[in-house]
């Protein structure tokens, strides 16, 4: 991705409305962004799509987000790919799940517009010298 472009998102839900509208407004603001409904059809769009930034829904039949979140990393071969879990469930387990399977992000559903447009942009502009994804803070705060 070059310096100073807005990253490639793709966003991942089963349910189809909350995909398609995420994709949607993040296209609306200037974010090239592309909806699945599924893992299995996650994999292809992405290795065609190479995002910069995964929004991925935990509980998808067939696929599970941390399922497709490893997925999508092996499928990256190293190259920077943020990852962020928006879920339903925000307890403690379910953050560290997600902390495990690798999320740089966990947040919960429904998400502010506003929030998730910062904090896809705060993400992105946190990548290190490395090209390695950076924790962000909390979008609540």
């Amino acid at each position: 991705m070059e310096s100073g472009s807005r990253p490639r998102v793709l966003v991942v839900d089963d349910n189809a409305d909350v995909a398609d509208s995420t994709a949607e407004l993040l296209r609306l603001t200037g974010f090239d962004a592309r909806a699945c409904y599924d893992g299995a059809a996650a994999l292809p769009a992405a290795a065609e799509f190479l995002p910069d930034v995964c929004l991925l829904d935990l509980f998808m039949p067939v696929m599970d987000g941390d399922e497709l979140a490893l997925r999508l990393r092996e499928q990256a071969g190293g190259r920077p790919m943020l990852l962020v879990a928006v879920t339903a469930m925000g307890g403690e387990a379910y953050r560290l799940r997600t902390e495990e399977a690798g999320f740089h992000l966990h947040l919960i559903k429904p998400v502010d517009p506003h929030d998730l447009l910062r904090v896809v942009d705060e993400l992105w502009q946190l990548m290190d010298a490395a090209g390695r994804p950076a924790a962000c803070d909390d979008p609540a705060k």
